[in-house]
Order: structure tokens, then C-alpha cells, then sequence
């Protein structure tokens, strides 16, 4: 029994001696560095706008005649619409835009000698519905 015990305390010790990593003595890496992509900025050169629009609209059924013009060379704007008013006089709106002026606009009536649609007067009265009890 003596060997026996001899033989237990023997391992135990040798057990013992090896060196297990509890945490306490594990060596210290610095921290990873992060890298990140270079951020890049991308600036796109505009040229100075420029176009130039117009449409028209004709329909003497329903009375609809209107017209428009526009330029744009840079920040400087033209145009010009008319149209018809609901009183028969033609309307007619000239504008420029600026960055110095702003917006100006010279508005012009003249007569044309269309005849003005009136609104239509009813036929029949409407009779209201009557309630049943």
C-alpha cells in the first residue's frame, strides 16, 4: 500500500510540473491594424448649361392654344409663353433669369377676337330625391 501511495504522489508531482497556460502568462500581441481604403473624391467638371425648348399647343375644340420658348446659355434664361385667357384676351409673358438681375418678366394682354366659350346653363333642374318613411 506504502508503494502505492509513493507511486500516486510520484505522478502527481509529475503532473503538476508540466506548465499549463492559464491565461495569466500568455504573451501580448498589439492589436491588429486596420486598414482602411483611401476615401477618394471624385469631382466632375460641369459645363454651362445650355439648351433651348419650345412647344405648342393648338386645339380649337376645347379652346387650349398656348405656346412656349426657352434658351438657357450658362446661367442667363430667355423665354416667352402666351396663352389664351378664359376671357378671350391673349396673354403673353416675356422673362429673363439671372444670377445678377434674378427673375424679371413683362406680361402683355391684347385682344385676338375669339369667341369666349360660356359655360353652358342646365337644361332641367334637378329635382331632389324624395324620402320614404
Amino acid at each position: 500500500m506504502f508503494k502505492l501511495f509513493c507511486l500516486l504522489i510520484v505522478a502527481t508531482s509529475a503532473v503538476l510540473a508540466i506548465e499549463y497556460p492559464l491565461g495569466h502568462g500568455l504573451p501580448y500581441h498589439a492589436p491588429a491594424a486596420i486598414i482602411k481604403p483611401a476615401l477618394i473624391k471624385t469631382v466632375e467638371v460641369e459645363a454651362p448649361a445650355h439648351y433651348d425648348f419650345s412647344y405648342s399647343v393648338h386645339d380649337e375644340h376645347t379652346g387650349d392654344i398656348k405656346s412656349q420658348t426657352e434658351s438657357r446659355k450658362g446661367d442667363q434664361v430667355h423665354g416667352q409663353y402666351t396663352l389664351v385667357d378664359a376671357d378671350g384676351l391673349l396673354r403673353t409673358v416675356d422673362y429673363t433669369s439671372d444670377a445678377h438681375n434674378g427673375f424679371n418678366a413683362i406680361v402683355r394682354r391684347e385682344p385676338l377676337g375669339h369667341k369666349v366659350v360660356k359655360a353652358i346653363a342646365p337644361v332641367a333642374k334637378v329635382l331632389p330625391l324624395a324620402h320614404y318613411h
